[in-house]
């Protein structure tokens, strides 16, 4: 039997994308000078990513997982990271 991927494991679930974000990066200017960006790599859902041109952090936070690890992956606290709205964020299929 072949074992499930991360990817096909995240696509059993189902979301409920609300208009307005949960995520909130505080201050654009602190993602510039971060070296790392640990926010870009610890997200299971790949919600952050590093945008070179624009030189800042977009998020899509219509397929986050709601897990949090990215209020603790920021070295800054950079993250305003809240529960979405009754109704909206993700509906776990099979556990």
């Amino acid at each position: 039997m072949k074992q499930m991927t991360i990817e096909d494991k995240l696509f059993l679930n189902r979301f409920q994308a609300d208009k307005h974000s949960h995520l909130k990066i505080r201050d654009r200017d602190v993602c510039r000078s971060c070296e790392r960006k640990p926010c870009t790599y610890i997200c299971p859902a790949k919600v952050y990513a590093w945008d070179e041109k624009e030189e800042r952090i977009d998020t899509a936070y219509e397929g986050c997982l709601e897990c949090g690890t990215c209020r603790y992956g920021c070295a800054h606290d950079n993250i305003d990271w809240r529960n979405p709205r009754g109704g909206f964020g993700i509906m776990y299929k099979n556990g």
